[in-house]
C-alpha cells in the first residue's frame, strides 16, 4: 500500500562513502548535519559506518512500520548488547522477548494517580531551584536543568532515602556515564583502552550500581514510608504473580533515572535557548506564567491552563528530540521501500530527521509553538500525533512520556513566573549529539520579572 502523502517510497545509497570507513568520519564529526542531508536522497537511505551498513528511515511511514513491529525490528544485536552491558536490561533497552513482561510490571508506577503525587515532588525541587537563583547571576542552563531533573528522578524513585550529598554523587555518576556511553557505542574498540575517560566511566558505573543495589535492599526491608517509584516497583507483579528480581530492579532503576533525568533536562535547556532567541514566544510564555501562577510554583491542577507552555515544550522536542537516533536490528528478512533487508540488518530511526520534514511540518526549521494550537473549527491539533516521535511509537513508546511532559511544563512555567533567562552575548550554543541531544553549554543571565 502506498503512503498517503507521496509516491512510492524510494531506497537510496548515501553518496560520499570513503574506502574502509564509509561515512563514519562524516557521521562522527557532525551527525546531525549528516543525517539531515539524507532525506534529499531517498526515503530509506543506506549508509556505511566502517564495516557496518545501516539503513536510515527517512519517511514517517517507514518509522511507524518499524516501531509497530518489535518482533521484526528488535532491540538486539551488538549495539544493544553494549548498551545493556552498561545500562542494564531495563524497559528502554530490553529485547522484544522481555518487553511485554517488563511493561506489565512497570505500568502501575506510571498511572495518572501516581503521577499527581510525583508532581508534588517536582514542585518542591523546582521551588528550591527558583529560590537559589539571584538577579544578574549567569548560570549554565544545561547543568542547572540536569541537576533539577536528576534530583526529581532520584526523589521520585527513592523518596526520603537519598540525602543531598548522595544525590550530588549520583548526578556526577550519571553525567560521566552519559558523556561516555555514546562514544562507547559508536567506537566499541576504544572501550578496552586504559584512557582516563574509560577509567572514569568504569568508576562511575561501579559507584552507581553499588548505590542502587543498597537502595533496593533497603527498600525491601522497609515496612512503611512515603509512596515512591521504588515501592511501586517492589509491589509490581506479572501475569504469574512474580515480582522483579534484584537484578531486574537495579536495571529498571538505572534506565529510569538515566532516561528521565537527561531527556527532560535536554528538553528544558532547548526550550530556554529557543525562547531566548524568539522574543514573541517568550513574552507569551511570561504572560501566561504570570497570569496563571503569579509568582508561585505550578501545581498539578495548573497544568490544563499552561497551554502555551505545553506548546513550547512540544516544539522544543520537535526541533531537538533528546532520543535523536535509535537503532533496531532486523530479525527476519523483510521488505522496506521496495528493498529486501536480510536478517541481521541494522535500521536507524531518527526523530531529528522526521521532525524536520517539510511535507509534515511547514517551515520545519523554524521555532513555531503556535503550530500546536488546535484548529478553531475542528478543535484538533494540525500536527498529527502519529508524526510526532520524541518518545518513540508503538509498543515500545516511552512509558515516562506523561511524567516528562508534566515535569517540563511545571518547571518551565514556574521558573518563568519568577525569572527570565537572557542569552549571554557572544555565547555559542552548539548541539552535543551524545546519547541524548542537548546543548554543549548554555550560559544565560538570570533577571527578575519586574
Amino acid at each position: 500500500m502506498l503512503p498517503l502523502d507521496s509516491a512510492p517510497l524510494r531506497p537510496a545509497l548515501a553518496p560520499g562513502s570513503w574506502p574502509l570507513v564509509g561515512h563514519l568520519f562524516r557521521f562522527g564529526r557532525d551527525p546531525l548535519r549528516f543525517l539531515g542531508s539524507l532525506p534529499a536522497h531517498g526515503d530509506l537511505v543506506e549508509i556505511r559506518l566502517a564495516v557496518q551498513n545501516v539503513h536510515v528511515l527517512c519517511h514517517p511511514d517507514l518509522a511507524r512500520r518499524a516501531l509497530a513491529d518489535g518482533r521484526t525490528f528488535d532491540r538486539t544485536g551488538p549495539i544493544y548488547d553494549r548498551i545493556r552491558t552498561d545500562m542494564g536490561n531495563g524497559l528502554a533497552t530490553c529485547a522484544h522477548t522481555d518487553h511485554r513482561r517488563q511493561r506489565l510490571l512497570m505500568q502501575p508506577a506510571f498511572r495518572r494517580d501516581r503521577l499527581s503525587r510525583y508532581a508534588a515532588v517536582m514542585q518542591e525541587e523546582i521551588a528550591a531551584l527558583a529560590d537559589r537563583w539571584r538577579p544578574g547571576q549567569v548560570v549554565d542552563v544545561v547543568d542547572a536543568m540536569f541537576a533539577l531533573t536528576t534530583s526529581i528522578a532520584v526523589r521520585t524513585l527513592f523518596s526520603s532515602r537519598v540525602d543531598e550529598s548522595t544525590a550530588a554523587g549520583l548526578r556526577h555518576c550519571l553525567d560521566v556515564f552519559l558523556r561516555g556511553s555514546y562514544t562507547r557505542v559508536l567506537l566499541p574498540f576504544t572501550t578496552a583502552l586504559p584512557t582516563p575517560a574509560n577509567r572514569r566511566f568504569t568508576r562511575a558505573l561501579a559507584q552507581w550500581r553499588a548505590y542502587v543495589g543498597g537502595v533496593v535492599a533497603d527498600g525491601r526491608q522497609r515496612q512503611s514510608g512515603p509512596p515512591d517509584l521504588l515501592s511501586s516497583l517492589l509491589e509490581a507483579r506479572d501475569d504469574e504473580q512474580s515480582g522483579m528480581s534484584e537484578r531486574e530492579l537495579a536495571d529498571q532503576i538505572a534506565v529510569l533515572v538515566l532516561a528521565g533525568a537527561e531527556t527532560t533536562s535536554a528538553a528544558l535547556a532547548w526550550s530556554w535557548h529557543l525562547l531566548g532567541a524568539h522574543p514573541t514566544a517568550e513574552e507569551e510564555l511570561l504572560a501566561e506564567a504570570g497570569a496563571v501562577l503569579g509568582g508561585a510554583v505550578a501545581t498539578w491542577q495548573d497544568l490544563p491552563r499552561l497551554v502555551h507552555t505545553d506548546r513550547v515544550v512540544r516544539e522544543a522536542l520537535r526541533l531537538y528530540p533528546p532520543a535523536w537516533a535509535l537503532p533496531r536490528t532486523v530479525t527476519r528478512a523483510t521488505e522496506l521501500a521496495g528493498r529486501t533487508l536480510p536478517a541481521g540488518s541494522t535500521v536507524l530511526f531518527s526523530p531529528y530527521i522526521l521532525h524536520r520534514r517539510a511535507g509534515t511540518y511547514p517551515e520545519p526549521d523554524r521555532f513555531r509553538p503556535e503550530r500546536w494550537r488546535p484548529d478553531p473549527v475542528s478543535g484538533r491539533c494540525p500536527v498529527p500525533a502519529t508524526d510526532f516521535f520524541p518518545f518513540g511509537a508503538g509498543a515500545t513508546k516511552c512509558i515516562g512520556e506523561s511524567f516528562a511532559l508534566t515535569e517540563a511544563s511545571l518547571a518551565l512555567a514556574s521558573l518563568a513566573s519568577r525569572w527570565r533567562l537572557r542569552p549571554v552575548p557572544g555565547a555559542s550554543v552548539q548541539p552535543a549529539a551524545r546519547s541524548v541531544l542537548c546543548p554543549r553549554t548554555l550560559p544565560m543571565r538570570v533577571t527578575g520579572r519586574h
